[in-house]
């Protein structure tokens, strides 16, 4: 009786054990963003409601219809293959989860059909969840080729920097380098990878990059591939990478504002207007008429203190008074007969009779 209890306890501590690891299967295998839809079935014009979690938080999704496309081997048209006009933006929760409805439409292709989740901005990331569109024609999937399948290895980067003449307004370059893997059963080569930037909610313009070079099943080899905006571009711009009709990769780009070309507004803004009222003064004086001068002499006063500096005389100085020129004597009157001069050579005397110290001769007549 004891050996069944002590037995009945080991299977009950198993038991036990055991529960944590069963619960935790889910979770490593619902590990990564997820769809569920509230219908696998509805028609045009209807509405499912779309539920997601796993992904990140705040994150800016975009849930589109698509056609020929299944989870396995994802939308093989892109975006083309999408009722693009009746898609449905979603943000994320704090904790990744969303739930929104979206009205169902037809695509441009036949199914099999997909609801089709992807970001939006940040890293790229995406699933899908079965859905028939009810009177929609379906059609076989076209048949997987045979050659190599590239998958990124790495994180993509943005190699280089911006120069001097980019901040004046030269249109700002990087490399795009990433790693790629052959998962695939056959060599790739030289494959054609399309790169594209986008700026805001603008779509991408794709532009077709070609890697020279050989990638042997099971292989991997180092990227790189040239990325240019347009002149003067700045603000935020996100750099994606496309492979077989599916964005691989995503890497955000950050230009800066060329201040350059503000400097050199400002410094025409200031310089021209004061060249061109130098130019219209020197036009102006040429232009003025010139006034008449009255007489034909000399100005006057133009060398007033320069005269004066002249006529002054320098006092206490014998070469100024030999230079200052002689006192002439009048016409009329001579050195003799000058009543000032002959006053001053003799003493001065009374010469009148009644004078009483007038002595006279006797017997003069």
């Amino acid at each position: 009786m004891s050996g069944k209890v002590r037995i009945s306890a080991l299977v009950a501590v198993l038991a036990l054990l055991l529960l944590p690891l069963a619960g935790a299967v889910p979770a490593v295998a619902a590990d990564g963003p997820t769809v569920k839809l509230s219908k696998s079935q509805a028609g045009t014009g209807g509405s499912i409601t779309v539920s997601g979690s796993g992904w990140r938080a705040h994150a800016l999704l975009m849930m589109l219809i698509c056609g020929r496309a299944t989870p396995a081997r994802g939308v093989i048209g892109g975006t083309n293959s999408c009722a693009n006009a009746d898609g449905r933006a979603v943000t994320t929760d704090a904790k990744g989860v969303f739930s929104k409805k979206l009205p169902v439409a037809e695509p441009p292709v036949p199914c099999p059909c997909v609801v089709h989740v992807a970001t939006v901005t940040g890293v790229s990331a995406d699933a899908d969840a079965v859905f028939q569109v009810a009177g929609h024609a379906v059609e076989p999937l076209p048949a997987e080729s045979s050659a190599g399948r590239l998958s990124v290895l790495s994180d993509t980067r943005l190699d280089g920097s911006s120069g001097l003449l980019t901040w004046f307004g030269a249109p700002p370059s990087r490399t795009l380098v990433f790693t790629v893997g052959n998962a695939g059963s056959s060599p790739v080569k030289n494959p054609v990878f399309q790169v594209g930037t986008s700026h805001g909610v603008f779509a991408p313009q794709w532009d077709d990059q070609q890697f020279s070079g050989t990638i042997a099943p099971g292989g991997k080899a180092e990227i790189k591939l040239p990325v240019e905006l347009s002149a003067g571009a700045h603000g935020d711009y996100t750099v994606s990478m496309k492979y077989g009709g599916r964005v691989l990769a995503e890497q955000p780009w950050g230009v800066g504002r060329p201040w350059g070309v503000t400097l050199f507004w400002i410094l025409v803004c200031v310089v021209v207007p004061a060249a061109v009222f130098r130019v219209g003064m020197a036009v102006v004086d040429r232009m003025r008429p010139r006034r008449a001068a009255r007489s034909t002499g000399p100005p006057r006063h133009r060398n007033l203190p320069t005269q004066l500096t002249l006529r002054m005389p320098k006092f206490g100085s014998t070469a100024a008074q030999e230079e200052a020129p002689a006192t002439s004597t009048l016409p009329w009157f001579t050195p003799d007969s000058d009543p000032g001069t002959a006053g001053r050579l003799s003493a001065p005397h009374d010469d009148s009779p009644t004078s009483p110290t007038t002595h006279t001769r006797k017997g003069s007549t």
